[in-house]
């Protein structure tokens, strides 16, 4: 059985991104041996999931940027809406890339080598990170090119179903 400082320097998860995007059919674009982009067609718009893989920390960084450009000028409704939504998450957290004015969902994993499921954990990350962005999306929309309030915004979010149709 190999250590896990050996398996360190022949695992690296952007091979394991590529991996999990190629079953998929999915074109990607491996920009260098720790950073992978890859576009994903959404149900509102394509997103752009970027990996970046730091070795010294075992850390795997993915952003998830959604085309939604902002024609607002009030950016505190952006920094409003980001907190609100931050509030509701148990992993990873909206952010907003200031120099393409697009809100964009992060997330950061530590991997251990040793872990038995670890392929598994990053499927799990792409697909929390793409399910995230799906949700929220029509808001971010709205508030972003609409200037809707963002508390009016979330609204139909908080909103609980009751019953049978």
């Amino acid at each position: 059985m190999q250590s896990a400082q050996n398996l360190a320097s022949i695992i690296n998860p952007i091979d394991m991104v590529e991996n999990i995007f190629t079953a998929k059919s999915f074109e990607f674009e491996r920009r260098n041996i720790n950073e992978v982009v890859v576009e994903v067609q959404g149900k509102w718009s394509n997103m752009l999931l970027f990996f970046a893989w730091e070795a010294s920390m075992k850390c795997l960084h993915m952003s998830c940027l959604m085309d939604v450009k902002n024609n607002i000028e009030d950016r505190a409704k952006v920094f409003e809406l980001l907190a609100l939504v931050n509030e509701n998450l148990w992993v990873g957290h909206f952010s907003y890339w200031t120099e393409e004015n697009m809100p964009v969902f992060k997330h950061s994993v530590f991997l251990n080598y040793e872990e038995e499921y670890f392929e598994h954990k990053i499927s799990q990350m792409i697909d929390i990170a793409v399910n995230e962005c799906e949700k929220i999306y029509p808001i971010f929309k709205v508030v972003l090119t609409k200037g809707m309030n963002p508390k009016d915004a979330l609204y139909p979010m908080m909103m609980e179903t009751v019953g049978q149709a």
